[in-house]
């Protein structure tokens, strides 16, 4: 990355900030102020984490500390015998005979009852999970489909409809901690390059995975700037501004970029 020269040597500057050639030729403003506001807010957060941190291990332990008292001691049991003790008066203590009848039945009831209550929260557990898969479905749905429909980048510079684009690119975003997250191919998050420290926004992010994408050229809208030798011999006679490919190159397409290709007006020449 290096910055951008005009004639005169000087800096070139877009609203104020300088900016920045990348290693693929994308040209970005640097924005300076917010950058360093960023780092402030990460050395923030990473502050406060580690507080939070220390602060919970000094309630764990006292709280551990607390509880060793009663290590090996069943609430329930506890209760059980002490009611037992209250009942018994001198002279009627319970024969030796009865001390393992008594021990099964506690242990019987005691077994009966845990099994009850894992039985119980199992099933509610198994309620909340479901309902979560739900609403994590129905945010999904609502904000990367809506971020796919009202798309300006999708709009300007690609020749086929959201839902399309959404059926190729939909996968490369998710929603983490309430906020769309957009990865590459090999699963890393897609960032910022105009706001360094920062995950790029929607638009930013799907102009960077469709440069990546092999068969960008069928989904992107023609540039309107071609002569008119250039496009009778791109469009072999059909009229408009579509590209036409040979059917070996047409059967090499996925299924959303031939239908793509068919859309945007192209052609395949056999």
């Amino acid at each position: 990355m290096k910055l951008k020269i005009d004639e005169n040597g000087n800096a070139v500057l877009v609203d104020g900030k300088p900016v920045y050639v990348h290693d693929d030729g994308k040209e970005v403003p640097f924005d300076a102020v917010g950058t360093i506001g960023t780092i402030a807010r990460l050395n923030k957060e990473a502050q406060t984490h580690r507080e939070g941190r220390n602060t919970e291990a000094e309630a764990r332990k006292t709280l551990e500390a607390q509880l060793k008292v009663f290590e090996g001691l069943d609430p329930e049991v506890a209760r059980k015998a002490l009611d037992t003790v209250s009942k018994i008066t001198d002279g009627k203590l319970i024969d030796a005979g009865k001390v393992d009848e008594v021990r099964a039945a506690v242990g019987k009831t005691y077994e009966e009852r845990m099994a009850a209550a894992a039985t119980a929260h199992g099933s509610e557990l198994s309620r909340m999970k479901a309902d979560n898969e739900r609403l994590t479905g129905q945010l999904h749905n609502e904000v990367i489909g809506g971020s796919f429909s009202r798309s300006k980048m999708i709009a300007e510079k690609l020749a086929i409809p959201p839902d399309l684009v959404q059926a190729r690119f939909g996968s490369a975003f998710k929603i983490e901690d309430g906020k769309m997250v957009a990865q590459d191919g090999s699963g890393n998050k897609l960032y910022s390059r105009s706001r360094p420290g920062e995950l790029a926004d929607f638009d930013e992010a799907l102009d960077m995975l469709v440069e990546q994408y092999p068969y960008r050229d069928h989904i992107l809208k023609p540039s309107g700037a071609q002569g008119s030798g250039a496009q009778n011999q791109g469009n072999r006679g059909t009229g408009n501004n579509g590209k036409s490919i040979s059917r070996e190159q047409f059967d090499q397409l996925s299924p959303q970029a031939k239908s793509a290709h068919f859309k945007a007006g192209n052609e395949v020449i056999d």
